[in-house]
């Protein structure tokens, strides 16, 4: 299985899935613009990633920081918000890394940064940690042999790692069902070409690609 971002000694590590299904390319980040400009240009997409990435981001730039902490702290909150407006995971991971920095504020910058970093990589567990139990619960309503069929992508490459429908279907085949998959194209940027059937291809899960406009007949 992917993973789809990391924190990995003091660098943020992402797997550009700009370049998948044909190169398998991991972009190792060390400042925060740069983690901010691969969240704008879709190196990483899918709101749970950004949320994760953002929230390493601000940690990775907090280690570097320079001059006033509480300054510094919010020019790249500032900097991740813009990245991409409409991912409300993105604003949830910030809110959640200002409440870590509000009771270490006043605290050495080593402190601060330590309790940043800590925070970030929390998220990351949890993000996991929620996915897993996401697909333990509905691989459950799955039956022993069956089909489903996928839009987009929302596997691990959109999450920190498991996936939430696509971690349904992971969690079937773990429980020992026969399960395939149906992943349409998805227009006009291919997330179910490019990203569902790599990932699903990569963990052996059997998978057919339709384009978008057979899934009516499919269902039917």
């Amino acid at each position: 299985m992917v993973r789809t971002v990391e924190w990995r000694n003091g660098t943020v590590v992402m797997i550009d899935q700009r370049l998948l299904p044909t190169q398998e390319v991991y972009r190792v980040y060390r400042d925060y613009r740069e983690v901010a400009r691969a969240i704008k240009s879709m190196v990483i997409r899918g709101a749970p990633a950004i949320g994760v990435a953002a929230a390493l981001g601000i940690a990775l730039g907090m280690t570097r920081a320079r001059g006033k902490p509480a300054t510094v702290f919010e020019r790249i909150c500032t900097t991740m918000a813009a990245t991409r407006p409409t991912a409300v995971n993105l604003f949830w991971a910030i809110d959640r890394m200002r409440r870590a920095f509000a009771p270490v504020r006043d605290r050495s910058l080593s402190e601060i940064r330590a309790a940043l970093v800590r925070e970030a990589r929390a998220i990351h567990r949890e993000d996991i940690a929620a996915n897993r139990a996401l697909g333990k619960h509905g691989a459950a309503l799955i039956p022993a042999r069956t089909q489903v069929l996928t839009h987009c992508n929302a596997g691990a490459l959109a999450t920190a790692g498991y996936g939430t429908a696509l971690g349904v279907v992971r969690a079937a085949q773990a429980a020992g069902k026969q399960i395939s998959v149906m992943a349409t194209e998805t227009r006009p940027f291919l997330q179910g070409a490019r990203l569902t059937a790599w990932e699903l291809k990569k963990d052996h899960i059997p998978t057919t690609l339709i384009t978008d406009s057979m899934a009516g007949s499919f269902m039917r």
